[in-house]
């Protein structure tokens, strides 16, 4: 593996920072009655207006800015005119270019007031992915951060 740059490690921070932005921005909109397509739209449009690229749009002929998923659709669902009800939980996955250098990432928000059990998901979900990054070292592979998190019984 080869050895980053002082330079080269700013510009990876960079990426992180918008996309960890625009996750932000996004959490401002969700509320019942705007759609998925609304929500991608305006997420690209941060993201662009902040100097970076969408990643995953026209990746592989992926037709959106975002991957949005409501409530039981697990990854990768394609923003539509689907709208966002009061008690869904929603899934946003964003990339981000900077100057070639990629961030990614995603996060799950409740729509308005949601179950009880659907916040233990959100809740248990995010207390696994920190106990998983806890056993990660420095220079070590993604895959063993992933296998952490999956050996989690929280």
């Amino acid at each position: 593996m080869k050895e980053l740059t002082p330079a080269e490690i700013v510009l990876m921070r960079k990426a992180g920072e918008m996309t960890k932005n625009a996750l932000c921005f996004a959490e401002t909109l969700i509320k019942p009655e705007i759609s998925t397509k609304y929500l991608d739209k305006s997420i690209e449009k941060y993201i662009i207006e902040n100097g970076g690229k969408p990643c995953f749009k026209n990746y592989c002929g992926y037709p959106s800015a975002t991957c949005i998923s409501i409530n039981e659709v697990v990854v990768h669902g394609i923003p539509s005119e689907r709208k966002l009800k009061e008690g869904d939980i929603v899934s946003i996955d964003v990339g981000v270019d900077y100057k070639g250098y990629k961030g990614d990432a995603a996060r799950t928000f409740p729509v308005g007031k949601i179950s009880e059990e659907k916040q233990k998901l959100i809740d248990v979900t995010k207390q696994s992915f920190f106990e998983g990054i806890k056993n990660l070292k420095a220079g070590e592979r993604l895959g063993k951060l992933s296998h952490a998190i999956r050996k989690q019984r929280i």
